[in-house]
């Protein structure tokens, strides 16, 4: 069933992405005050994402569906290109420095950014490919998305954890409507949320994190939680769910949101992680800056 599933996922958005956009009118470009630009501007290449999904720990039945969800937004954005891996030997740079293809393997040196798509436990990576991933965000200010339990990972590796902002510590309320408050509305990808909402999804709490570290842009309204029987709770009752922060040179996006496969059918969810792909590539800007609890 779940071979079955994961085939229907991706069939599913291979027919979304087979519509092509609309494209403009070709011709000369209408005569506006000033006329038309002198140049034309350089044509914008594509990127490369890694989609990453090995579960060595609790498996997320969102997994295929987020990947293919990644896959279809990329396609549909012409933002960028995809590869799907669940292969940790990927997640390497080469002693000659030189991308990978054909009958080479594909290797860190082909991509602009990771999304770490729920992938749980400790990522079997030896020591070097620890050191090439962090140095690939670090360093050659290539970007990092974690996708829900990205931070339910590598517990063992407190670089990981510094590179994320946190680790998982429990989601006291479960699947849940969470009410949620937008903390940077002018981060590109919180532009679709109102100010107060809800979402259906199960919201962790973290720990190893600060908000001195992080810029939090969405967090649960710790006024509206139940707090009754509820064991293992932030004594601070600051909940983020989303935050966005620099790891030397590059940008690293965090959601606890995608949780349930039905999270990923949800336009604002969709949407929220088109953009925070399209920011830590460097196509939008956006705050890295920590404050207070808004």
């Amino acid at each position: 069933m779940r071979k079955l599933f994961l085939i229907a996922t991706f069939a599913a958005a291979l027919a979304a992405a087979q519509t092509p956009p609309a494209t403009a009118p070709q011709g000369n470009a209408p005569q506006g005050r000033g006329g038309p630009p002198s140049n034309n501007p350089p044509a914008r290449t594509t990127k490369k994402v890694l989609v990453f999904g090995m579960a060595k720990g609790f498996h997320h039945d969102s997994i295929s569906t987020a990947m293919a969800t990644v896959w279809k937004l990329g396609k549909e954005s012409g933002e960028w290109d995809t590869e799907i891996y669940t292969d940790p030997d990927v997640i390497r740079k080469p002693a000659d420095g030189k991308p990978g293809g054909g009958f080479r393997p594909l290797n860190l040196q082909n991509f602009d950014a990771i999304v770490w798509a729920s992938a749980t436990g400790e990522t079997p990576l030896d020591d070097q490919q620890k050191k090439d991933l962090l140095s690939f965000v670090h360093d050659d200010g290539k970007g990092f998305v974690g996708i829900h339990a990205a931070l339910d990972s590598n517990y063992k590796w407190p670089e990981y954890g510094e590179m994320i902002g946190g680790w998982f510590d429990g989601h006291p309320w479960g699947t849940f409507d969470a009410p949620i408050i937008l903390e940077d509305p002018a981060f590109p990808a919180m532009r679709g949320f109102p100010a107060a909402f809800n979402k259906r999804d199960e919201i962790y709490q973290p720990k190893s994190w600060s908000r001195d570290n992080v810029n939090v842009l969405l967090r649960l309204d710790d006024k509206k939680l139940d707090y009754t029987i509820k064991a293992h709770v932030r004594d601070d009752h600051d909940f983020p769910v989303a935050w966005s922060k620099m790891y030397g040179k590059g940008r690293v996006f965090y959601s606890t949101l995608g949780h349930t496969i039905e999270a990923w059918s949800d336009p604002e969810i969709e949407k929220m992680y088109l953009e925070a792909i399209k920011w830590v590539l460097g196509r939008t800007e956006g705050s890295t800056l920590a404050h207070g609890k808004k």
